[in-house]
């Protein structure tokens, strides 16, 4: 682990995550604070912070010290802010599935996936509603060292239509009950093939990259032939003891690793009104094992 000089850091869990204390992200950050939180975020894959008074430009400012920020396709952003995507579920909406309520990486179906989100709590809950992260690093080190072989050979090919495809699970079709405005396009049957482990950038560690939302079947076989495969990896990702769960407060704001995680989003608060805001960096193509 890193020694930090500037900021506290507690983990939540032993898989991943860690509380950071002693930062106002509001105003401009010293250099050496940045790069501890940005060394604290590789050293537990997901990171938080609370009791953040944001207004939404801070928001980005903050998130932009990561990356270039990406607008979300297919999803209606913040008026005035095209960087930020509002998550919302209302009272009113009795709905089965939330919005990132199955396991998931953010947009691993783009070309050239995101570095990391920040997501920022607006509007919570008086319970649930807690988002939950899974260890990909610790998902590929517990394999077999023969399914590992098998693995870092393969690609899988990624695409949004199962979520934003004419049927998507999470497009409104119309429903005035949704508060998220989510829509589909042509963009929505485009595949994307990445490899099945990819390397992190900054650590080198090796990390499985599959979900089940966006990932549809193993480049160059069928989606019959990919299941057996894919649905053992799958449930083998989302062992407990590989993940983190985080009961969310009103000023939280939690950074995580796209590269190397999968997050969930409870779907437990029926009858209560939650908002969140979140930014997306930009990242850098999967580098396959060599």
């Amino acid at each position: 682990m890193s020694q930090y000089k500037v900021i506290d850091v507690q983990p939540i869990a032993g898989a991943l995550g860690a509380q950071i204390s002693g930062v106002d992200l509001a105003g401009p950050l010293p250099d050496e604070t940045f790069a501890e939180i940005r060394s604290a975020l590789h050293d537990n894959l997901v990171i938080f912070f609370r009791d953040q008074q944001l207004t939404p430009a801070q928001h980005k400012a903050f998130s932009a010290r990561f990356g270039e920020l990406l607008e979300v396709p297919f999803i209606r952003a913040l008026q005035g802010h095209p960087e930020i995507l509002p998550v919302m579920k209302g009272k009113a909406e009795q709905t089965k599935r939330n919005f990132g309520g199955l396991w998931h990486t953010d947009m691993s179906y783009a070309e050239v996936p995101p570095l990391g989100s920040a997501l920022y709590a607006r509007v919570i809950p008086p319970y649930g509603g807690d988002t939950m992260w899974t260890n990909m690093y610790r998902a590929y080190d517990a394999l077999s060292d023969g399914l590992k072989a098998v693995l870092d050979t393969l690609r899988a090919v990624h695409s949004p239509v199962r979520s934003y495809g004419a049927k998507g699970a999470v497009v409104n079709n119309g429903d005035p009950a949704h508060k998220m405005d989510v829509r589909t396009d042509e963009r929505a049957s485009a595949e994307v093939t990445h490899p099945v482990v990819r390397i992190h950038p900054a650590t080198g560690k090796k990390a499985l990259y599959v979900n089940s939302t966006y990932t549809l079947r193993f480049e160059g076989m069928t989606e019959e032939e990919s299941a057996p495969l894919l649905q053992f990896l799958y449930g083998h990702a989302v062992r407990p003891e590989f993940t983190c769960r985080f009961r969310w407060t009103p000023g939280a704001l939690a950074v995580w690793d796209n590269r190397c995680t999968q997050h969930l989003a409870m779907n437990d608060y029926d009858g209560f009104d939650r908002e969140l805001h979140r930014t997306t960096i930009a990242g850098d193509r999967p580098i396959a094992v060599a």
